[in-house]
């Protein structure tokens, strides 16, 4: 019954989230300051990981081809695979939801127990759609970037792993990003990337706005919010896999 109230809860939640919108001015003003928190902070950590991971799987495809039968540009063909279709879209949202997260809830978790959020409903502002929507708005729209980030520094990386090591030749690795290129998988990723960055605003919010106590419970509530936003994630990316790819 827990979870059923928390789902009616969350749902209520929305609703008041795209209700009663402020000011024009000040809504870009908080959407620009969330882009700046919750996206252009964490283009570093999406880099370095992205860049990394692409050789790591570059290199694995690599030790894994000992048949000379198999032809060589198969590992840049992998490479792109898993960097657009899971990793890119996937992997880096996980991690995001980590991060980003703990801070949503953290941020509003602490203005919940200092009565910030009750001044602002005193004042008749919706403390919901004030906090909330923008940093929908700002993942929403900034995270696919991320993504497309993602998906080109990892197939970089591998590419920079190939020559570090002497695994594979250059042109094998090209010639393997170019077969069978579809545009529709980075359609694909970017959908997905969409809708997990709605859950990752969303959820955390959630867990911070309602969160009731001190400070130890502020913790404990971004502890939940990032382990409620991957399961959600990984729920998600499920369904859409079965709805998108089918």
């Amino acid at each position: 019954m827990s979870y059923i109230k928390s789902i009616g809860a969350y749902a209520i939640m929305l609703r008041s989230v795209f209700t009663k919108p402020q000011k024009g001015k000040i809504f870009r003003e908080a959407v620009f300051r969330e882009i700046d928190d919750l996206g252009v902070k964490s283009v570093g950590i999406v880099a370095f990981i992205s860049f990394f991971i692409g050789g790591v799987v570059a290199i694995q495809t690599a030790l894994n081809l000992e048949d000379p039968i198999i032809p060589k540009d198969l590992i840049g063909f992998a490479t792109k695979r898993s960097m657009i279709l899971e990793f890119s879209s996937t992997f880096v949202m996980v991690i995001l939801a980590g991060k980003v997260g703990s801070y949503i809830t953290s941020s509003i978790g602490a203005m919940r127990v200092s009565e910030q959020i009750d001044a602002l409903e005193v004042m008749g502002i919706n403390s919901l759609n004030y906090l909330v929507l923008p940093k929908i708005m700002a993942t929403v729209f900034f995270y696919p970037f991320l993504v497309l980030l993602a998906m080109t520094l990892g197939i970089f990386g591998g590419w920079v792993a190939g020559v570090a090591t002497g695994l594979f030749e250059q042109q094998d690795y090209i010639s393997g990003i170019r077969i069978d290129f579809k545009p529709s998988l980075i359609n694909y990723s970017l959908i997905k990337s969409t809708v997990f960055a709605f859950l990752i605003a969303t959820v955390p919010s959630y867990f911070g706005y309602y969160v009731k106590g001190g400070s130890l419970e502020v913790g404990r509530a971004s502890t939940k919010a990032v382990v409620w936003t991957i399961v959600m994630i990984i729920i998600t990316n499920y369904f859409l896999t079965q709805l998108l790819l089918s």
